[in-house]
């Protein structure tokens, strides 16, 4: 009875408006094969089954390293931050990189090597293949934006449908150019279509962005913390690659955790 009322209620909607567009997607012709009651009835049924598959995702990550973990070479203990980010869901399985290709221009730089996730969210927002995106730039319980340090976490939500992965970047704050990214999107779903849940870190891969020429980390110059202004380092004209070193501060899953959890 619920349905018919809200198809009734679109027929009369429609009516009033000379039959105009019921949906943007698939918009109304009178030489169709459906009727007008066929066609509210049809549209309405493929609302209902994109809601039912659509899932809602809590995303957490956290900062599980510790305050002045690491000693450089010169014996400067360093702590890690993380910086605020840019998430998106896309069922494209290279959405912001490919390995072993220049960075594609259009914000990762600006991440790895500032910490800011500005012009890569311009950037998502132009995409067809990208479903939806944001910025996670505060952490839990902060009242003003920034990096997450040990013991904090970033927190947001997404909403997608099976098929559809998670990509996300943030910077590894104590270095010229490195930033965490899954390579090809986290599945939210299995291949039965049931939302996954659970700690997903090992999918997070240390990459080195090859825009700015590394230092040693946690103590280099031109580094975020130390930087005189955004974009002080010498250009490397490289290509992005997985971060070869196999020091404790380049161990993703020491570091970092992210949780996922379906919320419906």
């Amino acid at each position: 009875m619920q349905f018919q009322k809200l198809a009734i209620g679109a027929i009369l909607a429609i009516s009033a408006q000379g039959f105009a567009n019921a949906s943007q997607a698939t918009p109304y012709r009178a030489d169709s094969h459906l009727n007008l009651v066929d066609y509210v009835i049809s549209q309405q049924r493929q609302l209902q089954a994109a809601q039912v598959k659509a899932t809602r995702f809590k995303v957490r990550i956290e900062n599980i390293s510790t305050k002045d973990e690491f000693t450089a070479s010169n014996g400067t203990k360093w702590t890690l931050d993380f910086s605020p980010g840019v998430w998106l869901i896309s069922s494209n399985n290279a959405p912001l990189f490919t390995p072993g290709q220049k960075d594609r221009g259009q914000g990762i730089e600006a991440i790895a090597e500032d910490g800011n996730p500005t012009n890569l969210a311009k950037a998502l927002h132009s995409q067809k293949s990208v479903q939806s995106s944001g910025i996670f730039n505060t952490a839990v319980g902060a009242t003003k934006a920034g990096g997450i340090r040990p013991g904090q976490a970033f927190e947001f939500t997404v909403t997608a449908s099976p098929g559809q992965k998670l990509s996300l970047v943030t910077m590894f704050g104590q270095s010229n150019d490195w930033f965490y990214a899954p390579k090809s999107g986290i599945a939210l779903f299995d291949a039965n279509g049931k939302p996954v849940q659970g700690n997903v870190t090992a999918q997070m891969g240390l990459w080195n962005a090859g825009t700015e020429v590394d230092e040693e980390p946690g103590i280099g110059a031109t580094q975020g913390p130390r930087q005189k202004a955004p974009n002080s380092g010498i250009n490397e004209n490289g290509v992005v690659q997985v971060v070869q070193d196999q020091a404790a501060y380049a161990q993703t899953t020491r570091l970092m955790r992210i949780t996922i959890t379906p919320e419906r």
